[in-house]
């Protein structure tokens, strides 16, 4: 076994030799700001420190650290299909003499042992990653590192020699509504990010002000812009017309609460930067804010409905992260799409701007409607709260009215009448079974909306009566505050017997013969959506996520059958109109996503 040495000539930073090298894949390290779940980071074993506030780990004699997790694994297979045959290499900064071995995992094979050798650290080592002959389409990358005495490692990368296609100019484009802290601080992380990146002069950020209250001083590459409220929709349409009138070639829709690790925006500025295809764009995960080691979803896709893919992976379990980065270094499917929290794309890609949906449904068409090659990264993502939290009256509303107006106005989205109804369906009974009949009431409305025409998006693009009319219906479904301990959980106890068919048969009792008969139920947040939990039920507890406000509904015979009418008669009409609605609604969408129609809307003139 040699001992390979950091030469006198290299520096201990790896922002050293740009001109030879370029680190496409920096490090990702836990962070107090965003996620400290070290093991989503890296395998670690034995005397191994890790700070949460300073990047690097220390090692004692024996510790062990592998970059196998989701954060820090180079997705070799994807860099290959995007950018093509490239040389590799992996850089570290540190002191110390290790073991390192640096491995490849590729899809249906035993990993290969690409290098087992001794190194010291002295500084910056470079040290080139051999081909495995053997190695397929789908093959990740990752490094383990064993200390052999007292040492550190201050940093590292996966990196090339090969200069890029292109220099991309990468907007960030947040849009914010009366959230004043969250901004602030997004624009400090930004700054303190760009202060000392070395893409600092390619990259820029834009604050959209939805609520005109932000107070941020303008300059060091940051932005505002006063806006009138017209939603995400609105505001990102801004953000991407700035884009295009100051010369961004890419654009990055991103939340204002910035709850990304800022290394995310390097490693998409250089995958855009050596990418082939002049389509390619980047769309982040959702990484669950509770649960900071499990994936929400790494992309979605729509058809009938939102699929988010790959929610509920273990970010810690590499098995599980391999599968998924190997999964998704193919071409994403025809019906993939990117949300908002975190979506680069490149700005003369675009032929559509987004439809005035206000918020909800804009990103799914966005990236239906427009011709991108949308790639997922690892460690490109954001920390988003529970989405079931979210889940109200209003935001059943928006998805069912934009879910059946992507079927109306998208052509390659058609579907015939029966096929629509499996939808409708899926929304009555995620609602009925529930007792959730304000959701009803405003999936209801959401259908009536709908049947108005494009000209009623138009004519309330801000929402402002819209909102005050669902907070109005929202009665039975409005969070209170648990004043105290927290009700016991308290779940259905049927089987799947036959009885439980039965009661299925009767619409949860909502047919006789149960009548008022059922069990009293108190479910926490995972289940909440989960209408199976309730079967039996008369009466359910619904607790959020942190189980600090609760609400209550009841089976309700009365709000049943008034809803259950109404939707049957709002289909009926839907039927009525369904070619003469989607041939309105085709000729309004291509209006209200065009340049002329969002300068009048936004008076820019």
């Amino acid at each position: 076994m040699s001992v390979t040495e950091a030469s006198p000539r290299e520096t201990t930073s790896l922002a050293s030799e740009r001109t030879e090298t370029y680190a496409v894949q920096p490090a990702i390290w836990p962070s107090r700001e965003v996620s400290t779940e070290v093991h989503a980071h890296f395998t670690v074993d034995g005397p191994v420190g890790l700070s949460v506030d300073h990047a690097g780990a220390i090692f004692g004699p024996g510790g062990t650290l592998a970059t196998n997790p989701y954060y820090n694994v180079f997705n070799l297979g994807k860099w290959r299909r995007s950018a093509g045959e490239l040389p590799w290499e992996l850089q570290l900064s540190g002191h110390g003499r290790f073991l390192l071995s640096i491995r490849q995992g590729s899809q249906g094979m035993s990993e290969s042992q690409l290098y087992n050798e001794e190194i010291r650290l002295d500084g910056l080592l470079r040290l080139p990653v051999p081909r495995d002959p053997a190695e397929n389409d789908q093959a990740v990358l990752y490094f383990k590192l064993t200390a052999l005495e007292e040492g550190r490692l201050d940093d590292f990368a996966w990196a090339t020699a090969q200069p890029p296609r292109q220099t991309p100019d990468l907007m960030l484009s947040v849009t914010t509504f009366r959230r004043e802290a969250a901004v602030e601080n997004t624009v400090r992380r930004f700054r303190e990010y760009r202060e000392t990146a070395e893409l600092r002069e390619h990259v820029r950020m834009l604050i959209v002000d939805n609520g005109n209250s932000v107070d941020v001083t303008e300059g060091d590459g940051v932005k505002v812009i006063p806006n009138e409220n017209l939603g995400g929709a609105g505001g990102f349409t801004r953000g991407l017309i700035e884009a295009q009138r100051t010369g961004a070639s890419h654009c990055l829709f991103m939340d204002d609460d910035a709850s990304i690790q800022m290394e995310a925006i390097t490693r998409t500025w250089w995958f855009l930067a050596y990418a082939v295809d002049p389509r390619t764009a980047v769309a982040g995960a959702v990484v669950d804010g509770l649960h900071r080691w499990r994936m929400g979803e790494n992309g979605a896709t729509f058809d009938l409905g939102c699929h988010a893919l790959y929610g509920g992976t273990d970010l810690r379990d590499y098995h599980q992260v391999f599968d998924m980065e190997f999964e998704t270094t193919q071409a994403a499917p025809d019906d993939f799409y990117g949300g908002w929290w975190f979506f680069a794309f490149p700005v003369d890609r675009v032929e559509h701007l987004p439809f005035p949906f206000f918020v909800r449904g804009d990103d799914v068409s966005f990236s239906l409607v427009n011709d991108f090659d949308i790639v997922t990264l690892p460690g490109v993502a954001s920390m988003q709260e529970s989405f079931v939290d979210k889940a109200s009256p209003q935001t059943w509303y928006l998805d069912f009215r934009s879910h059946l107006v992507h079927h109306l106005s998208l052509p390659k989205k058609q579907r015939s009448w029966k096929q629509l109804q499996k939808m409708v369906l899926s929304f009555y009974l995620r609602t009925t079974l529930r007792f959730h009949y304000d959701s009803l009431s405003a999936v209801n409305l959401a259908l009536e909306d709908v049947l108005a025409g494009p000209e009623f998006f138009d004519a309330n693009a801000d929402m402002s009566t819209r909102r005050a009319d669902l907070k109005a219906m929202t009665v039975t479904e409005a969070w209170k505050p648990v004043h105290g301990r927290p009700p016991a959980e308290r779940k259905s106890r049927l089987g799947a017997g036959p009885l439980r068919k039965l009661i299925w048969l009767t619409g949860n009792g909502h047919f006789p013969p149960f009548g008022a008969l059922g069990s009293t139920l108190v479910l926490r947040a995972p289940d909440r959506e989960d209408w199976r939990g309730t079967c039996g039920a008369k009466r359910v507890t619904f607790l959020n996520a942190d189980q600090s406000q609760y609400y209550v509904v009841e089976r309700d015979q009365q709000r049943f059958w008034a809803e259950s009418k109404r939707l049957l008669k709002n289909t009926l009409r839907l039927r009525k109109m369904y070619r003469q609605l989607g041939r309105a609604w085709r000729k309004g969408y291509e209006t209200m996503t065009s340049d002329q129609y969002w300068e009048q809307k936004l008076h820019l003139g």
